[in-house]
């Protein structure tokens, strides 16, 4: 496999990241507490708990929510060679759960007021994903 001159190689969750247990679990109709208390390293449930928060008009419950599902995705990202930046392709299901966590915590630090937060968390969308976005039905 030729290496990539421009910079690090995308990096793609696992088929068998927890996410995608939970997308099923969540598609299903499952509620989404159960789902993260079942599944507590899937950032999906995170970002999913932390968007009905934000819908709810509870933002500081929804950041508390997205700020996990941010670090969960994280530390995911790092076991599966991510060191900090290069492509998280968002087009790829099993990355969905932590960009949609990274989202989440952008609108929910937006929402109390937190603007710096919400701008490294755009910046780390648009840097991970040009098309995050629109991948993600954002905005």
């Amino acid at each position: 496999m030729p290496t990539n001159l421009l910079g690090p190689e995308p990096v793609r969750l696992p088929d068998d990241h927890p996410d995608v247990t939970a997308r099923a679990a969540l598609e299903a109709g499952e509620d989404a507490r159960d789902v993260a208390t079942r599944l507590p390293a899937s950032s999906l449930a995170w970002a999913t708990l932390a968007r009905t928060a934000l819908d709810d008009g509870d933002a500081v419950v929804a950041y508390a929510f997205a700020r996990t599902g941010y670090h969960r995705g994280l530390d995911s990202l790092r076991r599966a060679g991510w060191r900090g930046a290069g492509p998280v392709p968002a087009d790829h299901l099993p990355n969905q759960g932590v960009l949609l966590s990274v989202l989440a915590l952008a609108d929910a630090a937006q929402a109390i007021g937190e603007t710096e937060e919400h701008e490294r968390c755009m910046t780390l969308l648009t840097d991970s994903d040009p098309r995050a976005l629109e991948v993600l039905g954002a905005r």
